[in-house]
């Protein structure tokens, strides 16, 4: 069982979430509806949710094939429904961004992977009816 702890630390909608190993994230509302801007929106720390499962999922496969990662960074871009409530995420785009040391086909099965079996996190979002598109990006690092 894992367990969460939620105080009200600032004025207005600020918020603090501890988990069982005391990490801490902030949280409000945006100023439009009295937030103070403490913190991200609890919206938007789920989409964080799912950038970090994802991201672990692929280095961790990538490591496992003794890829070299020298770069290595994430993109979400996400749409809410719109005139309802609650409003879900109808639909979320994941760029993974790699650097040339990783084998290009490694990493696009690494985030096939991580997207269609191993992230809990999308696929609570697939659930809530969430439509989840992803790609994978080569850089070039000097």
């Amino acid at each position: 069982m894992v367990n969460i702890e939620i105080n009200l630390s600032e004025p207005g909608y600020g918020f603090e979430a501890t988990d069982s190993m005391g990490h801490v994230v902030k949280m409000d509302t945006s100023p439009e509806t009295g937030g103070n801007n403490y913190g991200a929106r609890p919206m938007q720390v789920l989409l964080m949710g799912l950038g970090g499962c994802s991201g672990i999922d692929v280095v961790s496969i990538l490591k496992k094939q003794r890829q070299e990662i020298t770069h290595f960074k994430m993109f979400v871009e996400a749409e809410r429904e719109t005139g309802k409530e609650p409003a879900l995420w109808k639909s979320a785009k994941i760029v993974f961004e790699l650097g040339d040391s990783v084998d290009e086909d490694k990493a696009k099965r690494a985030a096939q992977l991580s997207m269609e079996k191993y992230c809990s996190v999308a696929e609570t979002l697939r659930r809530a009816g969430c439509e989840i598109t992803w790609e994978v990006r080569m850089v070039e690092i000097n």
